[in-house]
């Protein structure tokens, strides 16, 4: 087993130096980086003061000085071979760097977009498996009836209704568009939370985040939901199932002592990639429609702007959670399943 794991942390290394390889590559490329971004709002700035008989001054440019300070103050005085071993070195120290426009570290821009995200996904998370695994059984012991049948139309028709416009239509709906405000439109909590007492805090938070968890959670149904039912399906129709039947085993017996052990080994299995990713769900666009200012908002922002730290950083520590989650997830199936060998999962 440690030699298994120790192969894969090894792995990790040179999966994580592509990624930021390739990332890094494509960046000097894209045009319309910080140093352009920056005169831009230097030039933009000088046209909207004053000094002229029109607003404008009579000396609109930036010099070459002032252009050197940038490159200097954002690192691209150095070659880029350079930058990207400083990069590296950083990396390996778990230094994430410093916005370049939000004069902060990555590290704390991340923890403070938190919130939002971990809101979003645990909430998601856990009433997708409350909701999915039940029905999910029940539907593989009723399969081919009417309540199966009806489920499935009505959880594949949510898994075909996107998130944002869902997201809309309760907003229309609930938040005051057209009908009612029952809920509020932003924030996860209200202005004047910290004088609430304990419970109001709570009611106050559950009352901002219903809307978004509604519209996250309804298309995640779907995969889960199938996923239980396929899984008990397949373990139903196997041999030791009839053999339990014919030693005289009542079907509810049957059902949770021998099925219901090996068909949730597959959900069991995806248990940690599912809980550890619901730390970094963020959805930009139901960010951006409840105005929740979350992880998924700062990547979008941080793309757009072309900070440089904020993307290589994030992209760093995902990839580097994503890594660690599938090596969990692979040892949580050789503990689930004792079956499995660390052998056959080298191969």
């Amino acid at each position: 087993m440690w030699s298994y794991i120790l192969k894969r942390i090894l792995l990790m290394i040179p999966t994580l130096i592509g990624v930021l390889t390739l990332t890094f590559v494509v960046i000097q490329f894209v045009p319309g980086g910080p140093v352009e971004q920056a005169v831009h709002d230097l030039r933009r700035g000088q046209s909207e003061g004053g000094g002229g008989g029109f607003g404008l001054r009579t000396h609109t440019g930036v010099d070459a000085q002032q252009v050197e300070q940038l490159k200097k103050l954002y690192g691209f005085d150095k070659p880029p071979l350079q930058r990207y071993f400083l990069m590296l070195g950083k990396f390996a120290r778990f230094d994430l760097g410093e916005s370049y426009f939000r004069h902060q570290s990555v590290w704390s821009l991340i923890v403070s977009k938190l919130p939002v995200s971990i809101s979003i996904g645990l909430w998601t998370f856990f009433i997708t498996y409350l909701i999915s695994v039940p029905l999910g059984i029940a539907k593989a012991v009723k399969n081919g009836s009417k309540f199966d049948v009806a489920t499935s139309l009505i959880v594949l028709i949510g898994f075909a209704i996107p998130g944002f416009v869902l997201g809309v239509l309760l907003l229309v709906l609930f938040g005051g568009g057209s009908f009612w405000q029952l809920f509020p439109l932003r924030n996860l909590t209200s202005d004047n939370w910290a004088t609430f007492s304990l419970g109001g805090k709570v009611l106050d938070y559950l009352w901002h985040i219903t809307l978004p968890v509604v519209a996250s959670v309804v298309g995640s149904f779907a995969i889960v939901t199938m996923l239980t039912k396929n899984a008990f399906l397949d373990e139903i129709r196997k041999q030791y199932v009839l053999t339990a039947r014919a030693k005289g085993l009542s079907e509810r017996r049957v059902l949770w002592k021998h099925v219901f052990r090996n068909a949730l080994l597959p959900l069991i299995v995806g248990f940690p990639a599912a809980f550890i990713g619901a730390f970094f769900t963020g959805s930009l666009l139901i960010e951006t429609l409840f105005s929740l200012d979350g992880l998924g908002l700062l990547s979008y922002e941080s793309v757009v702007r072309r900070d440089y730290p904020v993307v290589l950083g994030t992209l760093y520590l995902f990839t580097l959670i994503g890594l660690a989650t599938k090596l969990i997830s692979d040892l949580c199936y050789v503990w689930v399943d004792p079956r499995i060998q660390f052998e056959q999962l080298e191969r």
